[in-house]
């Protein structure tokens, strides 16, 4: 399977100079696409073809007077950006035929030099390296500085390069898995677990281990209010308001990131420890409608079942998703009688019919297990082992000895 692994990239003055321009081009070849088949559109005629476009928008636009800054940056970017609104409206036409899982998704819009995620991509044909000492070397841009947290297991096959709200670059490869060293690095395991997530505690395991809930954005809600009243009294458009906003975007990205991280740990963790993973697919929307939205939107749940997913194909492990309507709070882990359902305030009761006393998280849990059927699944069968896209990231991207710098 495909993965991503992402490191922070240094460029100096001159290299973020460059990235900006390619930026830039990337942005403008995209909004010519999306622009020409708008106009084909409205005219009644035919969609033009990918080689129509790149003919057009990328070589006979070089030769003009208005595009003739597009030869400044590798053409491999600007062809890439052709490939992503093809992508896109490949996306659209299938949502619009139900052929696409999830929500619907909308016609591809125009791109602003005003968005604050920019991103550009480099495939093997763009003759880019890694240096000798650690560089990223990139076509037209140069040999940029790289922050290896961790080695690289095979050669990548592109490479993206971001520039994100906060002004951070990162470097993101998409590289290969080896399954043979996968599985070397988690041999298989003959325990199962359920999982019940929550709000007071993260995730309460059948075995009755509970996980904290770190609560990252309640924890760092003095700093953005802060950073967000300080950024509210500057001035629209000036240099004092785009700083405040940086200040606001970094404080933000330090939550995120490090609610990634605790994911990744624990969902790494739970792989490695268990053959078998009972969990709810839980109704994360509808509960964001609701008065504890922004404590279920901080617990950040679909990440973390979306961890555990990719990383059970990888492993091999099994992943069992049960309905989100099972009555998991409402019966008996020990007799299997159905008590009915009860308060969120009561967090321990006692079974009517067999006297069992049940924390409810805990017994929430085992039912979860049961439900999933892990009893005779924890053998090593894979559930649902489709493909998987490439992440943004993987476990472990800080603390790994930076050497060897590649594969």
């Amino acid at each position: 399977m495909q993965l991503r692994y992402s490191f922070r990239l240094y460029p100096d003055i001159a290299q973020a100079a460059a990235l900006a321009r390619a930026f830039g081009c990337a942005r403008v070849v995209f909004n010519d696409a999306v622009r020409a088949r708008e106009d084909a559109r409205q005219a009644g005629g035919a969609f033009p073809k990918a080689a129509e476009l790149s003919r057009k928008l990328i070589t006979e636009a070089k030769q003009t007077d208005a595009r003739s800054w597009l030869g400044e940056v590798s053409s491999v970017v600007l062809q890439q950006s052709l490939r992503d609104v093809e992508a896109a409206y490949r996306n659209f036409f299938a949502s619009l035929k139900g052929e696409r899982k999830g929500p619907k998704t909308g016609a591809p819009r125009f791109k602003s030099r005003k968005d604050k995620r920019q991103s550009i991509r480099f495939t093997a044909n763009a003759r880019w390296s890694i240096t000798d000492s650690g560089r990223l070397s990139l076509p037209k841009v140069g040999a940029v500085t790289v922050k290896w947290s961790r080695t690289l297991p095979a050669r990548p096959s592109s490479v993206t390069v971001i520039k994100d709200a906060a002004g951070r670059y990162f470097a993101s490869f998409v590289i290969d898995t080896d399954p043979h060293a996968d599985a070397a690095r988690m041999p298989d395991t003959d325990q199962a677990i359920g999982i019940d997530l929550g709000l007071t505690h993260f995730a309460v395991l059948s075995d009755g281990t509970k996980v904290d809930s770190p609560r990252f954005l309640r924890r760092a809600e003095k700093k953005l209010k802060r950073a967000q009243r300080e950024l509210s009294r500057k001035q629209k458009g000036s240099r004092n308001r785009e700083k405040a906003r940086l200040k606001v975007a970094r404080a933000h990205a330090q939550v995120a990131d490090a609610r990634r991280e605790f994911h990744h740990q624990l969902s790494t963790r739970l792989i490695r420890d268990n053959q078998a993973i009972g969990v709810e697919d839980l109704a994360v929307k509808g509960l964001a409608r609701t008065r504890l939205a922004k404590s279920v939107h901080d617990a950040g749940w679909a990440q973390f079942v979306h961890m555990l997913e990719y990383k059970a194909v990888r492993y091999g492990r099994s992943l069992v998703k049960i309905g989100r309507f099972t009555p998991t709070s409402q019966v008996c882990s020990e007799c299997g009688a159905k008590d009915g359902p009860k308060p969120l305030h009561i967090r321990t009761w006692t079974c009517a019919a067999c006297g069992a006393v049940h924390d409810r998280d805990h017994n929430a849990a085992k039912n979860v297990k049961t439900a999933a059927g892990l009893a005779v699944t924890a053998c090593g069968a894979q559930v649902r082992p489709g493909l998987v896209l490439a992440q943004r990231k993987e476990t472990g991207s800080h603390g790994f000895p930076p050497e060897p710098r590649a594969a």
